[in-house]
């Protein structure tokens, strides 16, 4: 899946499910709620070799505060799995590096910049260097030293994780870092700076949102779009630093929780409630859908795609189907005309499905079709919008900044109901 208050009847208008925001508002206070995060993540025993600076670490609970409030917030940290179930991996470092096992009882340093070796070892052990241990062990940069894999560059620490035959590589890194890396691969770093605010404060709420469930495990996110895509923290442009800093540390909230703040890139003029992508998702106002006047400027508003009918085929046998497609139909709507069930008919019957699991195995672009035709080697899709419809709509978002919108009314209208509040 961005700094005034709105005047009271705009927010009135802001809440309701098919609202269209004012442009302007006069200031007011934010309410204090609290979100029932768990303590700190865990952090394989956060061995310190070095310092850590502006962490918080040990808490108990989690707070959320008024966006405005001006008070210096620790950092949250964020794993993140940057490699999966390897066998061996590269770790380029521009400079000093530390590596040591979670106990200390290893430990040894590299004065200069060099490429260090990752590899599997027998017995369950992972080998970092000429370092073999059957715990992690940690390759921490100093003084600034970057470290890369695969041609993206990271500032944080890495864990080397082992496994049975494999290892993971996760990064750990405090959480503005990690957005640095996360809104240019989620939105275009060209866009109005008030777009990327609130896309800035999506991607922070959802960053943590996904860590409520995460403290027993070895990382918190993927690096790819199972959680956000994200490429590394070491390069930073100016419109992406401005829109996390601008709102550092501000998050959603719904009745004093955090909430997962989908989005997506077009919704086709209107938003949908999620359980048309996600049944077992709460049933909450932010994520019941909205209308949007606001991304019909975007060339993603209208499409015309063509899949392969193999994928098509393989998806309806899938669901229990045999026989040669013939057929696909619309068979039931929502109210932005988005389809949430599809009828595939093939020579051996027909069955009607969730267009979003239809959607997730071929790749049609938006489950809002207006047209589809089945060939003899390819089904031919038509309709409005790219992504699976929930949330904030980021080519909506971009359209509101550019029509001088602030990010708090673009939230307000994608997310109605929510709370924009401070987390520490």
């Amino acid at each position: 899946m961005k700094n005034f208050p709105l005047l009271a009847a705009c927010f009135a208008l802001l809440v309701s499910a098919c609202a269209v925001p004012t442009r302007n508002g006069a200031q007011g206070e934010l309410p204090t709620v609290t979100a029932n995060l768990p303590a700190h993540s865990a952090d394989l025993g956060r061995p310190s070799v070095l310092d850590e600076d502006d962490v918080e670490t040990g808490a108990t609970s989690s707070k959320l505060i008024p966006a405005n409030a001006q008070k210096k917030i620790p950092q949250r940290m964020v794993r993140v799995l940057i490699v999966e179930n390897s066998k061996s991996a590269y770790i380029k470092h521009t400079g000093r590096i530390n590596i040591y096992t979670q106990d200390l009882s290893k430990k040894y340093k590299v004065s200069r910049r060099g490429t260090l070796a990752v590899k599997t070892h027998k017995n369950g052990q992972v080998q970092v260097g000429s370092l073999v241990s059957a715990t992690p062990i940690i390759i921490e940069p100093v003084d600034g030293t970057q470290l890369e894999i695969d041609k993206v560059t990271y500032t944080g620490k890495f864990y080397a994780l082992p496994g049975k035959n494999t290892f993971n590589l996760v990064e750990f890194t405090p959480l503005e870092n990690y957005l640095y890396g996360v809104l240019p691969y989620e939105m275009h770093p060209t866009w109005a700076l008030e777009a990327l605010k609130a896309q800035a404060v999506a991607a922070r709420t959802y960053t943590l949102k996904s860590i409520e469930k995460k403290a027993d495990e070895p990382f918190d996110l993927y690096a790819d779009v199972r959680s956000q895509m994200y490429k590394g923290s070491a390069h930073v442009q100016d419109s992406v630093k401005k829109a996390v800093d601008q709102t550092r540390g501000q998050v959603l909230a719904y009745k004093g929780e955090l909430f997962y703040t989908y989005y997506h890139g077009n919704c086709g003029g209107g938003t949908d409630h999620v359980s048309i992508w996600n049944q077992k998702a709460p049933h909450i106002k932010p994520l019941g859908g909205n209308s949007c006047k606001f991304d019909a400027h975007s060339k993603s508003f209208n499409f015309k795609q063509d899949i392969p009918k193999s994928s098509a085929e393989k998806f309806a046998r899938s669901q229990g189907l045999k026989g040669s497609l013939k057929s696909i139909k619309v068979a039931k709507k929502t109210g932005t005309g988005r389809a949430s069930y599809l009828t595939l008919k093939t020579s051996g019957g027909s069955k009607t499905v969730l267009c979003a699991s239809f959607r997730a195995a071929t790749g049609i672009r938006s489950c809002k079709l207006t047209k589809i035709s089945v060939g003899t080697t390819k089904v031919h899709l038509e309709g409005h919008g790219y992504g699976h419809g929930i949330g904030m709509c980021q080519d909506g978002a971009h359209g509101m900044a550019k029509q001088k919108y602030t990010y708090k009314q673009i939230l307000k209208h994608y997310y109605p109901g929510s709370t924009l509040s401070q987390f520490r």
